[in-house]
């Protein structure tokens, strides 16, 4: 087949969506079809373009990349990536796309994710959506917007993915959301993201705590990721400050970078038991997460439908203990149950927090826990090769469709579970 994949984010971006976007290129050009890439400028999570890079260029994999430029907004406020979204869009939209058999649109971005959809229908192309986080949900979540602008957002989005031949989820919590949202079930596959990260990687645990200056009897905690609004990092900071007054062994770890890096690093001037790590290599990455007494994962209060953290599958992989502070009807905590790794703690309780990420360092028999039924999930649930298998069988599927049929209604259901297309 020949493949256009259409999304804001890529490689040289480690976090976020682009490690998925990229794996499936790659994955997807390594079975023999023909992969175009159209993608934005590298900015996240940093939030700053990284125009380095040539614009146009062959990956090792034999996937075809066509960068095009985009703002990139200093404060990423709703009006800035809205701007930088719709520019991608036209760009996108009216770039060359390679005569595909399927194009495949990644939300976020949703503008881009709508004029792609709009422009395969009327070139007669099938296209799918891959749904990584639920946009519309996650506006209303955090607030970011109301009345007449959340109403057309809405409606745009509804537009989009009923407009598509078939829809990607990542998670099966996804499935009601999309179908309120105007999506027939049927047309709802679900496709989980994978472990893009090997624990075979990581060093020796010792002598990576050696190297950070971790002593023994540290309780490392380390929160990997985006530095954003919905990872309420200001309650670890506060958690971290309570833990300085407490003399507790407690020590955070925040690796990564994103808008709320500056404010969080003044919030956390004069703390002793918190610092703050540029992103890693993955090599480099994999080690920390390994060397951790504990793994975080920290959102705010009103989450609880939009996205499901992508730092999970690699905290997964590793096997260490994972404190979750999230809503108990978050997305989130429902992966941390079913994997049995970890616990489930309320969000913006630093006192809480700091409670439970003693406990779950002390638990014996929850750290054994987590080091068999973390890999043994992400193992069974999370496979990169189960997942490009649903994706490839998805994609025939939907090249297979005579053009001009009735839109998101006969899909096949996949995921990386075993159920084919």
């Amino acid at each position: 087949m020949r493949l256009t994949i259409i999304g804001i984010n890529f490689t040289p971006e480690v976090t976020g969506v682009a490690p998925y976007t990229t794996a499936l290129a790659a994955g997807l050009a390594r079975r023999g079809h023909g992969v175009t890439v159209i993608t934005g400028v590298p900015h996240y999570p940093q939030w700053r373009a990284d125009r380095s890079g040539p614009r146009r260029f062959m990956t090792d994999d034999g996937v075809r990349v066509h960068r095009v430029s985009h703002p990139v907004p200093r404060s990423p406020g709703t009006l800035g990536r809205i701007r930088m979204e719709a520019v991608f869009a036209l760009r996108a939209m009216t770039a060359r796309w390679h005569r595909p058999d399927v194009v495949i649109a990644v939300s976020p971005a949703l503008l881009s994710a709508a004029a792609v959809t709009a422009r395969a229908r009327k070139a007669r192309i099938p296209v799918g959506v891959v749904v990584q986080d639920i946009y519309t949900t996650g506006a209303a979540e955090m607030g970011v917007l109301h009345g007449p602008a959340q109403a057309a957002l809405q409606s745009l989005e509804r537009r989009t993915l009923a407009g598509a031949d078939g829809v990607v989820a990542i998670h099966d919590r996804f499935i009601d959301t999309l179908t309120r949202a105007g999506v027939e079930r049927d047309a709802v596959s679900v496709v989980r993201n994978w472990s893009h990260v090997s624990a075979d990687a990581a060093a020796a645990r010792e002598a990576t705590r050696a190297e950070r200056g971790w002593g023994p009897d540290d309780v490392v905690v380390v929160h990997a990721g985006n530095m954003g609004r919905k990872q309420a990092l200001e309650t670890v900071v506060e958690a971290a400050r309570l833990a300085d007054r407490r003399r507790s062994r407690v020590r955070f770890v925040l690796i990564g970078d994103g808008n709320q890096r500056a404010s969080l690093q003044r919030l956390a001037h004069a703390i002793d038991r918190v610092e703050f790590t540029p992103t890693l290599h993955e090599r480099e990455y994999v080690s920390v997460l390994a060397a951790a007494d504990v793994l975080l994962v920290s959102e705010t209060a009103g989450l609880t439908e939009m996205a499901l953290p992508s730092k999970i599958t690699s905290y997964l992989v590793v096997g260490r203990p994972i404190v979750a502070a999230t809503p108990e009807e978050s997305v989130a905590a429902d992966e941390i149950r079913s994997s049995g790794a970890g616990m489930v703690v309320a969000p913006g309780d630093p006192a809480g927090l700091l409670d439970a990420l003693v406990t779950a360092a002390a638990d014996e028999s929850l750290v054994r826990q987590a080091a068999l039924r973390g890999p043994d999930h992400a193992r069974r649930i999370l496979g990169e090769t189960e997942a490009i298998d649903a994706y490839e069988a998805w994609c025939r599927a939907l090249a297979e469709r005579r053009t001009g049929e009735p839109r998101c209604t006969t899909s096949p259901s996949a995921d990386n579970r075993g159920v084919g297309a």
